[in-house]
């Protein structure tokens, strides 16, 4: 990726390692950097400081901030305070669990500020696992095993604690947040993403001493180390989406350190620490209670100064702290510097060695020979017994989705009547209407089947539904009833619905003919190892192979093409 001329946005920008992947891009010549942050004096800040040290033209450094993971309408709010406005939060819940649609989308900040900014390049170095398993699901549970307990009883709290719970679900945020983040960036044409990750251990084992608790190893952290590999497995799955940006993973495996050295005021959560007066006859009998948090008015002293270094988004260590967590055989540390190099190498196309993507990508296990050739030893067997048997072995619907049997089945009824794809194209596709209902009515055997494992069939006039006392599609995470509409029936046609109506025939007779066409221009005289899907594929169209069919459907129509292997 040439970076010259080109769009950054930097998520994290005011951070450690973000700004200084921002000062290393300035070698590279970039049209435009956006620095990114929660707080609007952080980002503005970097922005001015860059400026200054770089002495570049105004709007060279673009400010943006807030939350990343919310809709834009909530992007500059406290989200403990949504979290307490019954409204807001149910909005928030809604956004996180509901399926994805273009409300959730395209009102989501990140979203909006895709859009304004259109980056070629997307470089993340927010510490996502960090803000997502921090938000502590373990302290939202202990709230509702309050209730389940029977030591409250009250609705609309327990109501509240239960919204509150879907509100911190990790991997329901994560998922959302990555959905969001790869429509945008395909929308929008970025090129690369490049995310900063974390182990969330600082390359530390389950005997971690750092824990942030009592509890070793703590829930917390394992919680943040377990969002940060669902995070980097997502991306792996994102690098192997085609069309999509290339996208590569750093994952420091250490405390990252540091930002400054400084003497001055300590302050933790934003606030200052405040010096507690205390004298020794001040000392309180232990009883048979023990309040953690006292009552008593303390006397205070100022607030707590001394020197200290800066480590970022790891916070703020006191020279011991410092010395500890840096002493070899403990995290250790790697400094934001190396980071950037790393990162800026990474994004110019080198191989550093440090792409956790790619780490994966070769140690994973692809598509083998023995296993090709063991497939057509599979389905040749499965032939001879259907054959033995007198039967199709069409869908069971455990494989899934409804859309994937319903488009066998109805490959299927073409197959047993039409046998080949020539037949089919010849006829009109009214008259193959027709038949193919005819058949229907006769065969119970086919038609109970695709009953049975819960596929429903409209008839022809597209008023009329043959059913069982279930169906796959609408989904039950949809509910249980339904405003039936023109545009409703076609939407459950086409994600599971077997369709009997004209226009349904009319679209197979074209897929048909796409086959046909494709493999005639992939079919090469030399028979060269260029094509796949080329006539002695298809058996030179004498048969229909219902699966090769339906994997075509997926591939061309879907986009549903494996990426590698």
């Amino acid at each position: 990726m040439d970076i010259k001329n080109k769009t950054v946005l930097i998520l994290g920008g005011w951070g450690l390692v973000g700004s200084a992947i921002a000062r290393n891009l300035m070698a590279e010549g970039p049209k435009k950097i956006i620095l990114t942050s929660l707080k609007k004096e952080e980002a503005e800040d970097i922005c001015k400081d860059l400026t200054k040290e770089f002495k570049t033209k105004k709007g060279f450094f673009v400010p943006w901030y807030g939350n990343v993971f919310v809709r834009n309408e909530f992007k500059d709010k406290n989200r403990e305070l949504i979290l307490k406005d019954a409204a807001e939060r149910k909005k928030l819940m809604h956004d996180i669990s509901d399926e994805l649609n273009d409300d959730i989308l395209h009102n989501s900040a990140l979203y909006k500020m895709m859009q304004q900014h259109k980056p070629d390049v997307v470089i993340d170095c927010i510490n996502t696992a960090t803000a997502i398993a921090y938000q502590n699901i373990f302290k939202s549970f202990t709230d509702i095993q309050k209730f389940m307990d029977g030591a409250e009883s009250d609705y609309e709290k327990l109501k509240e604690a239960v919204e509150k719970f879907m509100c911190v679900s990790y991997i329901p945020q994560l998922i959302r947040h990555i959905q969001i983040l790869y429509y945008s960036m395909t929308e929008f044409k970025t090129k690369f993403y490049l995310k900063i990750g974390t182990s969330g251990t600082g390359g530390m084992g389950l005997n971690i001493p750092y824990t942030h608790s009592e509890e070793k190893p703590s829930r917390m952290l394992l919680s943040k180390s377990s969002v940060a590999g669902a995070h980097t497995l997502l991306l792996f799955l994102m690098a192997r989406t085609p069309n999509g940006p290339a996208v590569k993973e750093l994952k420091p495996t250490a405390s990252i350190a540091w930002k400054k050295i400084a003497y001055g005021e300590i302050k933790k959560g934003g606030r200052p620490i405040a010096l507690i007066d205390t004298k020794m006859e001040d000392a309180e009998p232990l009883e048979k209670k023990f309040h953690r948090v006292s009552d008593k008015k303390y006397k205070t002293n100022g607030n707590l100064k001394t020197v200290f270094i800066d480590t970022g988004e790891n916070g703020i260590f006191s020279a011991a702290e410092f010395e500890t967590i840096s002493t070899v055989g403990q995290m250790q540390f790697v400094t934001p510097e190396e980071i950037a190099e790393n990162a800026i190498l990474e994004i110019k196309g080198h191989n550093t060695g440090h792409d956790v993507i790619n780490a994966i990508d070769s140690a994973s296990m692809e598509p083998s020979y023995r296993a090709g050739f063991m497939q057509q030893y599979a389905t040749n067997q499965i032939k001879a017994l259907e054959k033995k048997h007198k039967t199709n072995s069409v869908a069971f619907e455990m494989l899934g989705p409804p859309r994937l049997t319903k488009l066998l089945f109805e490959a299927n009824l073409i197959r047993l009547i039409y046998k080949n794809f020539n037949q089919y194209i010849k006829e009109d596709y009214k008259k193959a209407a027709k038949r193919i209902y005819e058949y229907l009515k006769k065969d119970s055997k086919v038609r109970n089947e695709i009953i049975s494992i819960g596929i429903p069939i409209i008839l022809p006039d597209g008023k009329k539904l043959l059913r069982g006392p279930d169906i796959k599609s609408p989904s039950v995470l949809k509910g249980d009833i339904f405003d039936v509409n023109p545009k409703t029936i076609d939407k459950w046609c086409d994600a599971g619905w077997f369709d009997l109506r004209e226009k349904n025939w009319k679209l197979w007779n074209e897929r048909f003919k796409a086959i046909m066409k494709q493999s005639k221009a992939m079919t090469d005289e030399s028979f060269s190892s260029r094509y796949i899907f080329n006539d002695d594929y298809w058996d030179n169209f004498k048969e229909i192979n219902i699966g090769k069919v339906v994997g075509w459907i997926f591939i061309n129509e879907e986009q549903g093409v494996r990426n590698k292997g």
